[in-house]
C-alpha cells in the first residue's frame, strides 16, 4: 500500500471529491497472520460468560451403598422396594440419572491475559490488511463495484440517522453486493446452539469506522452484517473476524485522518503511551534475487577470478578429492594424519599378538 501515497475521498453519493488524504503509516505495518490468530484466540476468550451445571444435579436421591458381601457393586443404590427404580445405582457418572464426571464450575479460568503491545501489533496488522485488495477479496467480500480500497467517505456519513439513508450510501459506494451476500448466507445453525440464543448464522459485511457518532450507529445497526466501530476503539474481533485478515472497512474522512495521531507515523508521535509502530525487517521477500544480484555479488566477491575458482572447487566432490576437502576443511589433513597413526598403531599391536601366538605354538 505504500506505493500509493494518497487516498481519494468519496462523497455520500459515491462521487469523487477534490479531497485526498495521505496514506497513514499504520497501513505499512507488517501483516502477521500468525500473530493475529494467536491474539484473536486469546482475546475472544475474554467475552465468554461463565456457565456450569447445578451443584445438586444428579445428587438428589435417597441412596446408600449396600457395602461388601452382597456380590454387587458398591455404588450407592436407590432406597425402597417394589418398583423398578429401587436398588438402581445412583450418584455416579456411569449411572442413569447420576451426576456428570467432574461437574463444570463457574470459577473455571475463563479469561486470558494478553500482552498490550502484542494486541497493538495484531490490531495494526489487521488494519494494514484491510487496505490489501487481494486479502479483502480472499476473505469473501464482494467489492467488485468498490472504486478504491481503502474506501474513505466524507464526514457526511457520520450524520446519517435513518437506515434507508445508510442503505442508499452502501449502494452508492458499491458495497451493496456485500450486504446481499450476507442476506443470502443466513442459515439455521446446526446443533443445540439453536436453543441457546444463536439460532441463525450469517457472514460478515462491511465495517464502518467513524470518528464521531452523530446518529451513524443507530442508522447502520439494522443492516444485516454491517458493524460500526469508533476509530479510537478499533479491536481485533471486528477487524479480523474469526482471525481471518482482510475485513472490508468503510472509513469516514475524520476517522481515516486520525489514524496517524492514534498509531503514530514517521513525523507524528502516537497517542498511545510508549508505543511505536512495528516495521518490516525487509521490504521485499524475494531474497534470492537480492543475494544473486550483481551489486551484492560485486561486494561479496570483488575478484572475478576468485569467484570462478570457487565455483570450480564446488563442482568437485570433497569426499573423493583431497585438495577440495582441504580447502573446505583445513583440519581434514590433521585428522587424516591422526587416523593414519591410529591405524598403524593398531596394525603393530596385531602383529605383536600374532608373533606371540607363533612363539607359544612352537613350544
Amino acid at each position: 500500500m505504500s506505493a500509493r501515497p494518497q487516498v481519494t475521498v468519496y462523497a455520500a453519493d459515491g462521487q469523487k471529491t477534490s479531497d485526498a488524504l495521505p496514506l497513514p503509516a499504520v497501513f505499512k505495518a507488517p501483516i502477521r497472520s500468525d500473530l493475529v490468530q494467536s491474539v484473536f484466540t486469546k482475546v475472544a476468550k475474554n467475552k465468554r460468560q461463565a456457565y456450569a451445571v447445578s451443584p445438586d444435579t444428579g445428587m438428589q436421591h435417597s441412596a446408600e451403598s449396600w457395602g461388601p458381601g452382597r456380590a454387587v457393586a458398591r455404588i450407592p443404590r436407590i432406597a425402597g422396594s417394589g418398583t423398578g427404580r429401587a436398588a438402581q445405582g445412583a450418584f455416579g457418572n456411569m449411572c442413569r440419572g447420576g451426576r456428570m464426571f467432574a461437574p463444570t464450575k463457574t470459577w473455571r479460568r475463563w479469561h486470558v491475559k494478553v500482552n498490550r503491545n502484542e494486541k497493538r501489533y495484531a490490531t495494526a496488522s489487521a488494519v494494514a490488511a484491510t487496505a490489501v485488495t487481494s486479502l479483502v477479496t480472499a476473505r469473501g467480500h464482494r467489492i467488485e463495484k468498490v472504486s478504491e480500497i481503502p474506501l474513505v467517505v466524507s464526514d457526511d456519513i457520520e450524520s446519517i440517522t435513518k437506515t434507508k439513508e445508510a442503505i442508499a450510501l452502501l449502494k452508492a459506494v458499491g458495497a451493496e453486493k456485500d450486504v446481499i451476500k450476507v442476506l443470502k448466507s443466513k442459515k439455521m445453525r446446526a446443533g443445540h446452539g439453536k436453543l441457546r440464543g444463536r439460532r441463525f448464522t450469517q457472514r460478515r459485511g462491511p465495517l464502518v469506522v467513524y470518528a464521531q457518532d452523530k446518529g451513524l450507529v443507530k442508522a447502520f445497526r439494522n443492516v444485516p452484517g454491517v458493524d460500526t466501530c469508533s476509530v479510537q476503539a478499533l479491536n481485533l474481533l471486528q477487524l479480523a473476524p474469526g482471525s481471518h485478515l482482510g475485513r472490508f472497512v468503510i472509513w469516514s474522512q475524520s476517522a481515516f485522518g486520525a489514524l496517524d495521531s492514534i498509531y503514530g507515523s514517521e513525523t507524528t508521535k502516537s497517542q498511545k503511551s510508549g508505543y511505536s509502530l512495528p516495521k518490516n525487517v525487509i521490504t521485499t521477500d524475494d531474497v534470492n534475487t537480492i543475494i544473486n544480484s550483481a551489486e551484492v555479488q560485486s561486494v561479496i566477491r570483488p575478484a572475478g577470478q576468485a569467484t570462478q575458482k570457487r565455483t570450480h572447487v564446488l563442482k568437485k566432490n570433497p569426499l573423493k578429492n583431497k585438495q577440495v576437502l582441504l580447502r573446505l576443511n583445513p583440519y581434514s589433513k590433521a585428522f587424516a594424519a591422526k587416523k593414519a597413526a591410529a591405524t598403524k598403531q593398531a596394525a603393530e599391536k596385531t602383529a605383536k599378538k600374532d608373533d606371540f601366538l607363533k612363539v607359544l605354538k612352537s613350544h
